[in-house]
């Protein structure tokens, strides 16, 4: 059986993981990265439609949610996403902003992984694919690994850095290992959730929405304190689209959200006007001019608004514009990890240093990315937590192996 020795290990090839890597090598440590997957960063080449939506100009502690909200302000402020678009920039790949700070490649997700390869790569840090890790345990100088597959033997490293992701979207081969081993070494973990993730209906629902299942609209979104103005979907298990995977992260089973259909106007000032207009065309046809025309048909049926729109009385239309702005929706549940984007929770922010990400109570056991207890909105905001709690305990090895 092989044996080896790097100052440092990490496990996980993703955006964490491989941003840790370039720069804890960057002083002459030597870093190993160990990734069960045939190929490195393999989240950021499915994300964004494949052109990677590498973070948001608007990043900041306030689009993040976790145990201890103040716990990401010390990565996200010394290592910004105006410090990662400028790492972009230099290696020339082109982007563009599509919408609300998002900034997404021109080209192709590729180039960012390729981009994070060459910087490991510049500071001597190694990279195992296909590899498997068999057993981890605490050694005198640090820690001890048995691994198998492509790379197997025996691993010795001062520093372990857990990079492992979530839970969410299993068949990019997404487990709870990370969380396995912070329990392993005694460091807590948070109730775990899906998160950025569509809601479903119960069989009653879906059968009373199938009607309009494909319909899209701009809506306001809320529930728990928090409220999102983006598209809303209609599918055939619920509600999808960025404001509903938005308020996802804020629902909870049992709970309704609170939809506006109208976020831009007001919705009896709008319908009143129609009515001075043209008094003789039929209520439900008006609230077409309002709403995508399945969507009104629906909102006509349930309402239940017949005849003229000039025989709706003010109250009438008033009722009707509560309705349209404070539409009370209950879903059962979500679609769980399997189309998740993120996973809510995981390891106890309060047992890490929010400087270093290193365990309090662990010497040289990091843990970074999604495996933590911090997760941002849809948007690049998750990629700029990875980007910037890897380059926390990159540059704090890097600055003890010195």
């Amino acid at each position: 059986m092989t044996q080896a020795e790097f100052d440092t290990v990490i496990l996980g090839a993703g955006a964490a993981g491989m941003m840790c890597a370039a720069h804890a090598a960057a002083r002459g440590g030597r870093v190993l990265v160990l990734d069960h997957a045939k190929a490195p960063g393999e989240k950021i080449r499915i994300s964004g439609g494949g052109r990677c939506n590498f973070t948001n100009m608007h990043c900041g502690p306030h689009a993040f949610l976790s145990g201890n909200p103040h716990f990401a302000k010390s990565a996200l402020k010394r290592y910004t996403q105006w410090d990662f678009i400028d790492l972009v920039a230099r290696h020339g790949i082109a982007y563009h902003e599509k919408t609300l700070g998002q900034l997404f490649c021109d080209e192709s997700a590729k180039l960012i992984i390729a981009m994070l390869v060459e910087e490991m790569a510049k500071v001597g840090a190694e990279l195992a694919l296909q590899t498997e890790i068999t057993s981890i345990a605490k050694a005198e100088s640090g820690f001890r690994l048995e691994v198998a597959g492509a790379r197997r033997g025996v691993i010795s490293a001062r520093n372990l850095v857990v990079a492992t992701g979530g839970k969410s979207i299993p068949k990019m081969g997404a487990t709870g290992f990370g969380y396995r081993v912070a329990a392993q070494f005694g460091v807590p973990v948070t109730e775990t959730r899906a998160g950025l993730v569509p809601l479903t209906f119960d069989q009653d629902m879906k059968a009373e929405f199938a009607e309009i299942s494909g319909v899209a609209c701009e809506a306001e979104v809320s529930c728990a304190g928090a409220a999102f103005r983006e598209g809303l979907l209609f599918t055939h298990r619920g509600l999808s689209g960025p404001s509903i995977l938005q308020i996802s992260s804020y629902w909870r089973e049992g709970e309704e959200i609170t939809v506006n259909l109208l976020p831009e106007q007001d919705a009896f000032t709008a319908l009143r006007a129609k009515r001075q207009e043209n008094g003789r065309r039929d209520a439900a046809l008006v609230l077409g001019d309002l709403l995508p025309k399945r969507l009104a048909a629906k909102k006509a049926l349930s309402l239940g608004i017949s005849g003229k729109i000039a025989d709706q009385s003010d109250k009438r239309l008033r009722a009707v514009a509560e309705d349209l702005h404070r539409w009370r929706i209950k879903p059962i549940g979500t679609e769980g990890y399997r189309t998740a984007e993120v996973t809510l929770g995981g390891v106890d922010t309060d047992a890490l240093s929010a400087r270093t990400m290193e365990a309090r109570d662990v010497p040289g056991l990091f843990f970074i990315g999604e495996v933590v207890d911090v997760t941002g909105w849809l948007g690049g905001y998750n990629f700029q937590w990875a980007w910037s709690s890897g380059w926390a305990a990159g540059t704090e090895i890097a600055t003890r192996n010195q």
